[in-house]
């Protein structure tokens, strides 16, 4: 399964993956998961909102069990973020299959869409449409940045945009969701687990600055006479550091825009978009406060107008004790591995589901702690530990 997904999406001179949600590429990681649920005899069904779904018995029943992740990438994305959780979910399967396992809820398997939102600008759209997070008309608005709308993009990809939106009765026949996803950090290699189980996802959020100044030719304009957004931008960039590191938080400014962006003009505009994440939503609201004020200090030294906008947010997402607990149990009695349990920064399909059914994720050891890069990475070892976990927690909730 990994050697039929891996090119799927690859760029050849980065390495690095370029899966957008609605693209070609996209469709053809979405041809390979039908594939795979067809080859197992599971049923297969793509939702109102694009999601992808594989079933073993029948979710009508209720109290499923259903294990995931998505397979779209950031901009020059990793292998293993997104697509690890979904090839060990069906890897899992066989591994139950080859026990005799016998089921006793139905089993699902999911691949959410568009959950980077590399493309759109909004992370885990197919999840949270699905919750009710996102509206429809909210999802509409959405644009990439050639200008295509969400609606458009589904488009052509052969969905049918007028039916997405929130999917209650499907929430209702889920008992419980299970994602594996390659961890994104190096606690589990420096307390040498192989795998974990999530706690909670910190509070986490997207806010755009836009700098706006005075386009003016670089070579015949007097410093002292110069409304440059651009130096605004850079000392914002320094303070959001500066913040992060005094609340022990992040703080990252990943993404730019500038006009008119010549090499021999001063800009007019400096667009950058802040993702900042915290333990805690008071350490998160003491960083993003200190770095809105600190931009609005360069913005009225240097002549510029500044408008903040939060485009996203998500408060900390606590992951379902109880079913917590049944994993830590499971895999304390069951198994010889020991299954810390470890806090994340970043956002998942889970977080979004959280609010709506009971959640839980199992992490993979990543040994660089490198993610959303094309050197993320995890050993075969470690991920078929991770299978293995997986197999056994979805044995101990949805099997006799």
């Amino acid at each position: 399964m990994w050697r039929e997904l891996l090119p799927l999406g690859r760029h050849p001179v980065s390495g690095g993956y370029r899966r957008f949600a609605w693209s070609g590429v996209d469709g053809d990681c979405r041809a390979w998961f039908e594939a795979q649920a067809t080859a197992r005899g599971l049923r297969y069904e793509a939702d109102r909102n694009g999601n992808q779904w594989a079933w073993l018995g029948d979710p009508a029943e209720g109290n499923a069990v259903v294990t995931g992740s998505h397979l779209d990438s950031v901009p020059d994305g990793g292998a293993f973020d997104g697509p690890l959780g979904v090839v060990s979910a069906f890897a899992a399967l066989d591994e139950l299959r080859g026990r005799d396992a016998r089921f006793i809820r139905p089993l699902g398997i999911v691949n959410f869409g568009d959950e980077e939102g590399a493309r759109f600008g909004l992370a885990c759209v197919g999840s949270r449409l699905t919750a009710g997070q996102l509206t429809r008309e909210q999802a509409h608005r959405l644009t990439d940045g050639d200008g295509v709308t969400l609606p458009r993009a589904m488009e052509a990809a052969g969905y049918d945009p007028d039916t997405i939106g929130a999917d209650p009765e499907r929430l209702a026949r889920i008992g419980a969701f299970v994602e594996l996803h390659v961890e994104q950090g190096r606690a589990l290699d420096l307390s040498g687990d192989r795998v974990g189980i999530a706690s909670a996802i910190w509070p986490h959020g997207r806010w755009r600055f836009d700098f706006r100044g005075e386009a003016n030719h670089a070579g015949t304009t007097r410093l002292a006479d110069r409304h440059d957004p651009m130096l605004s931008y850079a000392e914002t960039v320094l303070a959001a550091r500066r913040e992060a590191e005094l609340a022990g938080a992040v703080a990252t400014f990943g993404k730019i825009a500038v006009e008119p962006n010549g090499v021999n003009a001063i800009p007019s505009l400096v667009r950058g978009w802040l993702d900042s994440r915290a333990e805690d939503q008071m350490s998160l609201d003491t960083v993003v406060g200190g770095i809105e004020k600190a931009a609005r200090q360069y913005a009225d030294a240097h002549g510029i107008d500044l408008d903040i906008v939060r485009e996203s947010f998500t408060p900390v997402v606590e992951f379902d004790h109880a079913l917590r607990d049944e994993l830590a149990r499971i895999l304390g009695t069951d198994t010889d591995l020991t299954v810390p349990v470890l806090g994340t920064g970043a956002g998942h399909d889970a977080g979004i589901l959280s609010g709506s059914i009971p959640t839980a994720m199992l992490f993979v050891r990543n040994p660089t702690g490198v993610s959303h890069s094309p050197a993320e990475s995890a050993s075969e070892d470690d991920c078929v530990a991770g299978v293995l976990a997986l197999a056994d927690v979805l044995e101990g909730l949805a099997c006799r």
